[in-house]
């Protein structure tokens, strides 16, 4: 199986052009977050239409599962959290998002919202139990942001991640998690796009600017992981431990 990673797209067409145009290589896409941007002069629900019929020509081509960034936050659920709502529109058009489960290739794939308060982390606190009561051998998450004090959460001054994800990886030991979120890591000394959280591998492709975005192809035949972006090119063995520096090719 091939999957793609891309992240905090943030409303930028171009790139969304470019995963529309290589979507049919790949079984796979993941989109982790932040697919709209909260500063730009669209209004927010202008962009979802937008983004909707994206989502749609994209899933044409490959299986698509998207989940929810702090950008992607609509409507409030009845605690007063924030929360993506629109991805239930999404959902109609067959893209797997927030709170779905979805088998590709023996391999389950769990996609879980931003949570923007207590109520919101409990959902995610139940689907991942849910989940791993009939997850077969290899389970993997799409997660918007990434685990705390990882290279994959690191700013260049501060890691900037999320503490549950890293007490639920703990927990259950997924595979592989899908996440996005802190711009700057792969860029910065010190951090990354991929990171080794026990048995657990873990990425964020970053984000640039241009045409193309940062990406990670994930190659589950060929046991390896590939992030490209305009600094170039790294490749990181999954049947290996992980070695810094990595491989560049």
């Amino acid at each position: 199986m091939k999957c793609l990673l891309v992240s905090d797209l943030h409303y930028t067409l171009k790139q969304f052009d470019w995963v529309e145009r290589v979507a049919a290589d790949f079984d796979v896409i993941v989109i982790a977050g932040d697919h709209l941007d909260i500063s730009s002069a669209v209004a927010l629900e202008a962009q979802i239409v937008v983004i909707l019929k994206y989502l749609q020509r994209v899933g044409s081509r490959a299986k698509v599962l998207v989940s929810s960034g702090n950008h992607d936050l609509n409507a409030r659920n009845e605690g007063g959290e924030k929360v993506a709502r629109w991805m239930t529109r999404a959902r109609r058009l067959g893209v797997a998002v927030d709170g779905d489960a979805i088998e590709v290739a023996g391999t389950l794939f769990t996609v879980c919202p931003w949570w923007d308060g207590p109520e919101t982390q409990r959902l995610v606190d139940a689907q991942l139990a849910r989940d791993a009561a009939t997850a077969p051998r290899t389970w993997m998450w799409v997660y918007h942001a990434p685990p705390s004090d990882s290279p994959i959460s690191w700013t260049g001054s501060r890691h900037f991640g999320d503490d549950a994800l890293v007490a639920w990886i703990a927990r259950y030991r997924p595979a592989m998690v899908f996440c996005g979120h802190i711009h700057q890591s792969p860029f910065r000394s010190g951090g990354s796009w991929i990171d080794r959280i026990g048995d657990t591998w873990v990425f964020n492709a970053g984000r640039q600017i241009g045409p193309v975005p940062t990406h990670v192809i994930v190659d589950t035949d060929e046991r390896r992981a590939t992030w490209l972006s305009l600094a170039g090119t790294q490749v990181v063995p999954l049947d290996a431990p992980l070695v810094r520096p990595l491989a560049g090719c």
